[in-house]
């Protein structure tokens, strides 16, 4: 990286804030692989973040903010900080009152809420995700899966009273976000990554779909839905075998 920093044209001219959007590529990247099951794939991404992570902190130290050593060092004592039943005396029973633990700390140091670490460019499946797990930590949770589930059938029938009554489109999006935001939390009491969930519905979606285009013989449009629903019957008994 000092070698690049130094001679190449393209890392020269880079910033924190150009390889912003490089860097969540890398990401999501990583995330594909990992769906994939791809070892060899998760490999290389890694090793794609690892060099955005010092590329950041070569840039850093450049402008005399700090040095990746000392980035790395804040992480341990942080994790030092945050684990005091294996650095210190305290005594926990499983890993839920460790994660109980972990946002009590973060508050005791100067956060000003439980949620104030989730960030704000998160997708929005995953961010509500989040904020719901860090709010559970402090109780602020339903009890069993049958409340939530009832949540959700109170939230999909204010999204049906809202679009009976032409309520508008504020209202009628806003009681659609509250379908999702009441199903993601549903999901977390079933034990289900909503955000995982629904990419590999995504692309089993994808996939069948694409077998319709490849068997058809003909383009789409000239189709009927049911003639589709046809080849959409095949590809799900094809994604079977």
């Amino acid at each position: 990286m000092d070698e690049l920093r130094e001679q190449c044209p393209w890392d020269k001219k880079q910033t924190l804030g150009s390889l912003r959007n490089l860097t969540i590529e890398e990401t999501y990247e990583l995330a594909d692989a990992i769906l994939d099951e791809d070892l060899p794939g998760i490999k290389e991404e890694l090793g794609d973040l690892l060099l955005h992570m010092v590329f950041y902190a070569r840039i850093a130290e450049e402008q005399g903010a700090f040095t990746i050593a000392e980035s790395l060092h804040g992480i341990c004592e942080k994790l030092i900080e945050r684990h005091p039943h294996i650095y210190g005396d305290v005594q926990v029973q499983d890993a839920e009152e460790v994660k109980q633990n972990w946002e009590k700390i973060k508050l005791k140091t100067g956060k000003k809420s439980v949620l104030e670490g989730v960030p704000r460019s998160l997708p929005a499946m995953v961010k509500a995700y989040r904020m719901q797990e860090k709010t559970a930590q402090v109780g602020f949770e339903w009890d069993t899966p049958d409340q939530v589930w009832e949540k959700v059938v109170e939230e999909i029938n204010e999204l049906k009273e809202a679009l009976q009554n032409k309520e508008g489109e504020a209202r009628v999006e806003e009681e659609f976000g509250d379908v999702l935001f009441a199903l993601i939390n549903y999901a977390r009491f079933i034990d289900v990554d909503p955000e995982t969930a629904l990419e590999k519905v995504n692309r089993k979606f994808k996939r069948r779909f694409e077998y319709i285009e490849a068997n058809a013989g003909r383009e789409l449009s000239s189709m009927s839905l049911k003639e589709m629903d046809v080849l959409w019957e095949a590809a799900k008994a094809f994604d079977h075998k």
